[in-house]
């Protein structure tokens, strides 16, 4: 596979139909919590999952390709350039907050559940699309992982054009930040957005996903996180299911947060139960900091079923299937509920 821009111009042509493609009735749901394991007769299929509300167009997007002759992994790859072209998003793609240089390094990864096969890229510059160069690295490396000037030279080698990341927006916003002279903490919320992580099911139930983002804001140059490191930011087992995960990668990676979760649907959870066990280990391993895990999880079941759950109050995600396409709250956990004294840990 070989990324051009013939081939993105024609991805975006078919993405800028989505306002007028039928998905059913859009929804937004207002419960704290839904969880959906129904028979997998019951689910329609493909059906796409992601991290956040920016994450609804993206899954609309990669349900668009599926139904129109692409493959599972075209869904995945160009759903989720739909969030990494969006200038608009400050942690994923172009127009994300650059390093402590005041360079945009992106990091990006994808996984196929038949095959178990995967592939990464990590601080990774000057490129629109990691989660293409990603795609590459599976496809046509014997590697899983490049990062740095390497997986940018094996880039450009393999037909990706140079592009800035840095906006004049974001420009101007380092320059502030280092005039200032400070370290500021990443914030996981709605309006700063955060990493897309995206999972997807297709009718003859194999899983499907794909994660990117640039990262920490201001962080030191090389730092890599989460997002694409498999099994921390991107899990998929086609024999259980798959999960991705959101937030401070350093808190994730530690634990191998996506692989747990999808442990714990192989022990029997359902998505959302695996979610908040996996909050619960990762707190009861790193108690100091509880209060400031913020972490968050997606996950989708062998069977269809999806849920999530985390620690960012407001956490939301997105739901696209043939049948609909919505945004939905995800269960809040407190410090007070996954502490010692919540007395709720499996």
């Amino acid at each position: 596979m070989t990324v051009n821009r013939r081939r993105f111009i024609q991805g975006s042509a078919g993405l800028s139909a989505i306002s007028a493609m039928s998905l059913g009735r859009a929804v937004e749901s207002s419960a704290t919590c839904v969880e959906m394991s129904l028979s997998a007769p019951q689910i329609e299929k493909p059906l796409f999952i992601a991290t956040w509300p920016f994450g609804k167009a993206s899954c609309e997007a990669a349900l668009q390709v599926t139904q129109q002759g692409g493959s599972m992994v075209d869904a995945i790859e160009q759903g989720i350039w739909v969030t990494e072209a969006d200038v608009k998003n400050a942690s994923v793609g172009i127009g994300g907050i650059p390093n402590a240089a005041g360079d945009v390094e992106l990091d990006a990864c994808i996984m196929t559940g038949p095959d178990h096969n995967a592939g990464s890229v990590g601080a990774i510059q000057d490129v629109l699309h990691p989660i293409s160069v990603a795609r590459m690295v599976m496809e046509k490396t014997p590697h899983v992982m490049l990062v740095g000037d390497g997986a940018q030279r094996f880039a450009f080698d393999n037909g990706v054009s140079p592009t800035d990341l840095l906006t004049a927006e974001q420009r101007k916003r380092w320059q502030a930040w280092q005039a200032a002279e400070s370290v500021k903490k990443p914030q996981i919320d709605e309006d700063h957005h955060d990493t897309i992580a995206m999972l997807g099911i297709d009718t003859k139930g194999d899983l499907y996903g794909g994660c990117s983002t640039s990262g920490w804001g201001y962080k030191i140059p090389g730092r890599i996180g989460d997002s694409p490191i498999i099994g921390s930011g991107l899990y998929v087992d086609n024999q259980v299911g798959a999960a991705g995960a959101t937030g401070l990668g350093e808190n994730v990676m530690r634990h191998c947060g996506s692989f747990l979760v999808v442990e714990m649907m192989r022990n029997g959870a359902t998505p959302t139960e695996a979610c908040e066990q996996a909050v619960r280990r990762i707190a009861e391993l790193d108690p100091k900091n509880l209060g400031n895990l913020d972490i968050n999880f997606i996950a989708l079941s062998k069977q269809g079923g999806f849920g999530a759950a985390g620690t960012s109050q407001g956490f939301r995600y997105s739901v696209a299937s043939p049948k609909e396409s919505r945004i939905v709250s995800a269960k809040a956990m407190t410090e007070k509920a996954i502490g010692p004294e919540g007395g709720n840990r499996k």
